[in-house]
């Protein structure tokens, strides 16, 4: 019977795999009508699997007549596989919102059934980023390590040099001047050196980490820094549960994305009308990189400043690229090396306004 799943248990199992899949997956009749939904159908749309089995598939679509006419084609076999981009209506708000998804309208082993898989456009795009970032990442930590390295021993030489210079100079003042100028700036470069270095050089301390707790302690140093001008705002989901994670490295990472955000919000500080927000969810069925979680953390940490410049924003997370004046570029480079290490990712969508940057760590 139509909007049925088949009986047997070869049949039942064989549909039930299909929850295993990111992409989102429907086995429909000739006509269209949804036999079985996955689980990523479901979640995306928000609508409970029996309601789904009581509509056609291209009510869901923006334009339902490529569907259609691919269904008609594939059962006909007048060909095995029709690929075609459409907009998935995604229920909300007072008109249903549209999302870009590419189909593939596949023939099954039976001419009552056929197999439709769609795939997030936007999804695919953002995997392809995170590979690319993840890449990316792992290049410039090499480049950075080796770098730091080269800098860091004819550092300890010339610093070296100029303490033994200002001994024989012991006396004529006008000259110590500039070897303690050499010794200043030799010392600022060491520190940029072991901030360089630091996430290479501490051992990944593995414990069971409250995200709220890590939360709780950015905003009670950021508050402390800035008394004044900003309102801390939360908003976290306390079903999360506790995981294993390096719990000073999550802090550090947390607060460096977040201190950014204040000083990126200078002049809304002076006007008393800044506002940063610490948000906590949980993400289901998600996608970091090649690996399928079936939970995650998300950390959103939003401000409302002025937003990433459009000339850096494809490149904030490399290390020494800042938009800022006298900043060293190296926060949300470190920021992303500890989330790395806790197999997340981190995400920002920015505009004037409103900067969101959301941490995405996998849960157990």
């Amino acid at each position: 019977m139509i909007g049925r799943e088949p009986a047997g248990a070869a049949a039942s199992s064989a549909w039930s795999a299909f929850d295993l899949l990111a992409t989102l997956v429907a086995v429909v009749s000739p006509d269209g009508r949804v036999l079985h939904a996955n689980a990523s159908f479901e979640n995306l749309l928000g609508v409970p699997r029996r309601a789904l089995l009581a509509t056609l598939l291209t009510d869901w679509l923006a334009d339902p007549m490529p569907l259609q006419e691919t269904l008609v084609a594939v059962v006909a076999n007048r060909i095995a596989t029709g690929r075609f981009e459409a907009l998935l209506k995604h229920p909300g708000g007072a008109a249903p919102e549209l999302l870009p998804v590419h189909v593939i309208v596949n023939q099954t082993d039976s001419s009552e059934r056929v197999l439709v898989e769609m795939i997030e456009i936007e999804q695919q795009t953002k995997q392809d980023r995170e590979e690319r970032a993840a890449t990316q990442a792992e290049a410039n930590k090499e480049l950075v390590r080796n770098l730091a390295h080269e800098i860091k021993n004819p550092l300890g030489g010339i610093r070296g040099a100029a303490q033994l210079l200002e001994m024989e100079l012991e006396g004529k003042r006008d000259l110590t001047e500039y070897t303690q100028v050499i010794i200043a700036e030799a010392d600022r470069l060491q520190a940029l050196v072991d901030r360089l270095l630091a996430p290479h050089r501490h051992a990944h301390v593995v414990a069971d980490v409250n995200i709220h707790e890590v939360c709780e302690r950015v905003r009670a140093l950021l508050a402390a820094e800035y008394p004044r001008g900003i309102a801390f705002k939360r908003d976290y989901d306390t079903s999360i549960p506790e995981f294993r994670g390096d719990r000073e490295q999550l802090i550090q990472a947390t607060l460096n994305i977040a201190r950014n955000a204040c000083e990126a919000m200078a002049e809304r500080i002076a006007a008393g009308d800044a506002a940063l927000e610490l948000r906590t969810r949980i993400a289901r069925q998600v996608t970091i990189g090649k690996q399928r979680w079936r939970l995650a953390l998300e950390l959103h940490i939003q401000d409302n400043g002025p937003g990433v410049p459009e000339s850096i924003r494809e490149r904030i997370f490399y290390p020494l690229v800042t938009g800022r004046e006298g900043g060293s570029g190296l926060g949300l480079t470190l920021a992303q090396t500890f989330v790395q290490q806790h197999q997340g990712t981190i995400e920002c969508d920015s505009a004037p306004g409103r900067t969101v940057f959301t941490v995405l760590i996998p849960l157990p």
